[in-house]
């Protein structure tokens, strides 16, 4: 069932659980993670990056039949929105959630640009997800998962002034895939900090979570964080499952379900993890609107 994902987040809060938040870029992997949430009976998180699909609208209108089919809640949700416009886009496209990643710019700019989304995409229904400290790369490990950290008095601070609905929280991951030998470490301690400075009811999200161990990662979902994004670990399962199979003549037409028994294989790993299986409940239509946002004028 479509749903936003402030419901999702929310009993995710309640029930002290994490939620995947997959990136998806067509109906292909979009359908695998569906399926792998109904057998588990766990909800669903859709992230899209704006660029993932050459027609974000009428991609975004696929996801939502899905979703409104699926047999567990599914949100739909813009990963790293970079602008009011791009946020825009993904709530015409009929997104349920949209992120506004202004975290690499000063405080007063981050605050500025997540209230006006906040304001408009609350208009509409539509929830919203901002990132306060910095999630760098994890090309560049050794220094992005020490700086930048997020501050709990001033992401309490950052929740108030904005009116978001959930917070990223950099707290030593990084994006992608980490250079060989390099071990993340989550910094629980600063976790706890966070969700108690903003409260035990308020959601918070991993970014970077790919290469974590998964004792790491049961260990932030028992502790604060709601939902985990998870591409690169995802990506590589598919890359795994192909290069390891047997693929030659006529078997070449398995390369799909190949590689989406890639997806699903890592997929139900991590929901079991996160502590989100069986977590589903039912859900009735909640009449989500989906009437076009005008944009403002320059």
């Amino acid at each position: 069932m479509l749903v936003t994902m402030k419901e999702i987040v929310d009993h995710a809060t309640k029930n002290n659980y994490g939620v995947a938040a997959p990136n998806v870029s067509s109906e292909f992997d979009a359908r695998a993670y569906i399926n792998v949430a109904e057998d588990l009976k766990a909800p669903l998180i859709l992230d899209v990056g704006l660029g993932a699909n050459a027609d974000i609208v009428f991609f975004g209108h696929m996801l939502r039949d899905l979703a409104t089919q699926a047999s567990v809640p599914v949100c739909i949700n813009l990963d790293h929105g970079a602008s009011y416009e791009a946020c825009t886009k993904a709530i015409q496209a009929g997104f349920t959630s949209v992120m506004i990643d202004k975290s690499a710019e000063t405080d007063e700019v981050n605050i500025a640009e997540v209230k006006k989304v906040v304001a408009l995409a609350h208009s509409v229904g539509v929830t919203v997800e901002a990132e306060y400290g910095h999630v760098g790369q994890a090309s560049n490990a050794a220094e992005d998962t020490t700086k930048a950290l997020t501050d709990p008095k001033a992401a309490k601070n950052f929740v108030d002034a904005t009116g978001v609905d959930c917070l990223a929280v950099a707290i030593g991951t990084a994006h992608g895939a980490y250079p060989k030998g390099f071990v993340p470490h989550v910094d629980i301690d600063r976790l706890k900090a966070i969700k108690a400075a903003c409260g035990q009811d308020f959601p918070l999200v991993l970014h970077g979570s790919s290469g974590l161990d998964n004792d790491q990662l049961n260990v932030a979902c028992h502790n604060g964080i709601n939902k985990i994004n998870i591409a690169n670990e995802l990506s590589q399962a598919v890359a795994n499952a192909v290069q390891g199979a047997d693929l030659q003549g006529q078997k070449a037409y398995g390369t799909w379900n190949t590689a989406k028994q890639g997806f699903q294989a890592k997929l139900i790993e991590k929901i079991k993890v996160y502590g989100s299986d069986g977590k589903a409940w039912d859900v009735k239509p909640t009449g989500i609107p989906h009437s076009p946002v005008v944009m403002e004028e320059k």
